[in-house]
């Protein structure tokens, strides 16, 4: 009897061109250098202003933002978002262990090593050996510290608010990813899916609330659910992408990258695929919150954008393949 396998392609992106205004975004010419707020005109016509940036706007917002990212997660219109999220959850929990196996094999038919290699240089800084390795770290911590000092460093020689803004928001992105994802690994206490392999517990064995020092002695032990990483990235993404609306490529190859970043972790046997999809969603309400509350905005159609979900499916190197197309 033939085996039957699956792999999860968790994200795929399918983006419909649009006729565009070819107006430019553009700050308003006539702010001195000195002004306390930047205006920017978008291509919709709706209009931004950002209040000039200080050093400790990702500390100080923090709390605010922490709050505000809450009552988001709970909030009656979004009610949608987090049942769909609960739900996806629930629906993958079952196939946990096929997805991590199959990805495994595709990964070999690949040439890809199940483990990420890095050397350091300097003793800080990690350079990826293989591909593989490149991908896994697009979702680490140092990624968004990179981002931040390249954004922070132009809104410094430029003057530009807009940008001092992201990079600030980014900073206080991986801040807030860290506490969301740490508060539910140690309430969930999941093995990550090598340890399990290990230990023989297929899709991973459950310990809830496991004690500070035995987290911190075998973490993977306890912090597979929610992935970090993804929800570290996700987070960064959406501040990138809510500041900067009209670059209309930052979101497809941000999420394609993250649809990468899925597999490879699930390939390396990092990460299940039902620890995606929770921290896809707080990824997303934690880079919006941040975002929005260093700008004020009027209307237009910018950040009103219609979003069409697909689930789909095919075979491909016989493998049932199972994901999501965005459209948008």
């Amino acid at each position: 009897m033939k085996r039957l396998r699956f792999l999860l392609l968790p994200v795929s992106v399918l983006v419909y061109s649009q006729e565009v205004d070819t107006l430019k975004v553009s700050r308003l010419p006539q702010e001195p250098m000195s002004s306390k707020v930047q205006t920017y005109i978008l291509k919709d016509g709706s209009v931004r202003t950002y209040p000039k940036p200080k050093l400790l706007d990702f500390v100080t917002k923090l709390p605010r933002n922490f709050i505000d990212t809450n009552k988001d997660f709970v909030a009656k219109d979004h009610a949608y978002y987090l049942g769909g999220a609960v739900a996806g959850t629930l629906i993958l929990l079952p196939f946990d262990q096929k997805l991590i196996d199959n990805s495994r094999e595709l990964g070999e038919r690949w040439g890809m090593d199940k483990d990420n290699n890095y050397t350091k240089v300097g003793g800080v800084f990690k350079i990826p050996k293989d591909i593989g390795s490149a991908i896994y770290l697009i979702g680490n911590g140092s990624t968004l510290v990179l981002l931040g000092i390249g954004f922070g460093t132009y809104g410094l020689i430029k003057n530009d608010y807009r940008a001092q803004a992201t990079a600030s928001g980014l900073m206080e992105s991986l801040i807030l990813s860290g506490v969301f994802t740490q508060t539910i690994k140690r309430i969930t206490g999941r093995e990550s899916p090598f340890i399990a392999e290990e230990y023989g517990h297929k899709g991973g064995a459950w310990n809830p609330f496991p004690s500070f020092s035995a987290f911190s002695k075998n973490t993977s032990n306890y912090d597979a659910m929610p992935s970090g990483h993804l929800t570290t990235f996700m987070a960064g993404i959406t501040v990138i992408a809510d500041n900067y609306p009209d670059a209309g490529w930052i979101r497809p190859v941000g999420y394609t990258l993250a649809g990468a970043l899925c597999f490879q972790m699930m390939q390396s046997k990092v990460h299940w695929a039902s620890d995606y999809p929770l921290a896809l969603l707080m990824g997303y309400f934690i880079g919006k919150t941040i975002s929005k509350s260093r700008y004020t905005s009027s209307e237009g159609t910018i950040g009103k954008t219609k979003y069409k979900f697909d689930l789909m499916a095919s075979r491909q190197w016989e493998y049932n393949m199972v994901g999501v197309k965005l459209s948008f």
